[in-house]
Parts: structure tokens; sequence; C-alpha cells
């Protein structure tokens, strides 16, 4: 049987700045890789945390069918927000305990209906701590922030 694993980062320059996401997607049977798949993209202006949600989107968005994938972030925020928050911050019309706004709300909804379409399996890893598929989902978002801080800076 093929397992699904995917590995997602945000990165930004500044909270707002430049800013870029990098998913890493493995297909493996009996711990083979069959396939792997890098995805990344980024915006001129957004946070840290648009980043990461925009990561774990575009993860599940590039499954072509309903699938079983275990999803590795290290950000809290997103691992978190998804499993333990979300519930609470409907209910409470898109609102904190405390009454404030959730921010990201956009990003919230389109992540939990991408994530009712699979049947995902969220693990929060340790960011920068030498895992191979978390280095490279940061690799391809740094990349990105860099694609972005140059041409501010060519066409500025």
């Amino acid at each position: 049987m093929t397992e699904l694993v995917a590995y997602t980062d945000g990165a930004c320059s500044g909270n707002p700045g430049p800013g870029g996401w990098g998913v890493v997607l493995i297909a493996q049977a009996d711990d083979v890789i069959v396939k792997k798949k890098f995805l990344s993209g980024g915006s001129d202006l957004t946070t840290n945390n648009r980043m990461e949600l925009t990561a774990a989107i575009e993860a599940l968005k590039a499954l072509r069918k309903q699938s079983k994938i275990t999803i590795y972030t290290d950000s809290i925020y997103v691992k978190d927000g998804l499993t333990k928050w979300l519930k609470n911050w409907r209910k409470n019309g898109w609102k904190t305990s405390s009454g404030k706004p959730i921010k990201n709300e956009d990003l919230w909804e389109a992540l939990e209906h991408q994530n009712q379409n699979h049947q995902v399996d969220w693990k929060w890893i340790k960011g920068h701590a030498g895992h191979l598929g978390n280095e490279t989902a940061d690799n391809l978002a740094t990349s990105e922030v860099s694609k972005r801080k140059n041409l501010v800076t060519k066409s500025g």
C-alpha cells in the first residue's frame, strides 16, 4: 500500500514582508520512495503564519483524489489551530475566547475545507533540527522569499 507524507513550511522576511511556502510530497511503498514532488510559492507582502497555512493548504490541494496522508509541520499554530482551536473559533463566530477576531480566517476556512476531503494525520516536527523533509520544505520556502526580495530590489 502506498503511504503519502508531506512536509510543509512557511517563511517570511519581516512580518509582514515578502514570504514563501514550500511542500515536499512523498509517496512511498514499503519504506521505498516511489514518487517525490516539490511545490512552492509566495507573496510579496504577507506574514509567516499565512505562509505556514498556505503550505498546508497547497499540500492537500495537490492530492488528486481522496487520500490518507501524514503531514509534518513545524508550526504549532497550524497543527493546533486545525486540530484543537478551529471548532471553537467557528462556534464563536470566528472570534477568540477573548472576543477578538481570528487572524487568517480565509486561510483557516480553506484549510478546513481541504482537510475534510482527506484523512489527515497532523504531526508537529521541530524546525531547523536536521530532518531532511522539513529542511527541504524550509529551503523551498526561503528560496521563494529570496526571489521576492530580489524582485523588490530590482524594481526599486
